[in-house]
């Protein structure tokens, strides 16, 4: 069963989000009823900006219409909430904002959720894992799907150094590589989904690509967005 992995899913929504001002709304559409519209996206330290980020938020959701989001940098669960509230086909969940946590939303009336959780939460996992990676094991028409909601350390200098456990694009590989496990261990015949803000470039060359044993498995896995990471837009 191949697995997708997705740091770049639907990027289009955060260049729709300084855009809107000359658009309305209703114009934006994706997907049919039958498909499985799944989005990734890093909000940002949500509500950046308070009630107006709530707002904006909201009715880009509800234009979009899509089955699945998996978030990013979730700071206040109470203005979460108020944003639930107003989505009225969606529900939401997340664990904690600690850290600019990660939460889920999803459409109830076409996601079945079996569990939601998070994996690799003991302190030896807590480099790598800053945020832990949290999966939803789900049902849509019928057809079983795990998503694993992510978000890697940022920054670094482009170069890997697995002598220095602090090295950003280290902790990055070693992310890779215990979510790769994780999957081989548990997933290996199913459906699985890996999405978020992974921070970092999947044609970095072999030495310094914090996804390479990944990339290295094409039999198993694939890079949904290797098109865009290889195309003039990745300049």
């Amino acid at each position: 069963m191949i697995k997708i992995f997705d740091n770049l899913v639907f990027s289009t929504v955060l260049i729709l989000t300084a855009i809107l001002s000359a658009q309305d709304f209703e114009d934006l559409y994706f997907g049919t009823d039958s498909t499985f519209e799944i989005l990734t996206w890093n909000i940002e330290w949500f509500p950046k900006n308070g009630q107006t980020t709530v707002d904006y938020v909201t009715a880009i959701i509800q234009a979009l219409d899509v089955d699945v989001l998996a978030i990013q940098e979730v700071d206040d669960t109470d203005m979460f909430d108020q944003m639930l509230d107003n989505l009225t086909d969606y529900e939401g969940y997340y664990e904690s904002a600690w850290f600019a946590g990660l939460a889920y939303i999803y459409k109830t009336e076409v996601v079945e959720i079996n569990e939601i959780y998070e994996i690799y939460t003991t302190s030896p996992y807590w480099s790598p894992f800053p945020r832990s990676p949290m999966v939803m094991d789900m049902n849509f028409m019928g057809q079983n799907f795990i998503i694993i909601n992510n978000h890697f350390k940022c920054c670094g200098d482009g170069y890997l150094d697995p002598d220095d456990s602090g090295d950003e694009e280290t902790r990055r590989y070693i992310a890779s590589n215990l979510l790769k496990e994780y999957i081989d261990t548990h997933f290996s015949n199913n459906n699985v989904i890996v999405l978020g803000d992974l921070n970092d470039i999947l044609t970095d060359n072999p030495e310094n690509n914090v996804f390479q044993m990944i990339l290295d498995d094409p039999e198993n896995y694939l890079f949904a967005d290797m098109e865009i990471a290889e195309g003039p837009s990745s300049a």
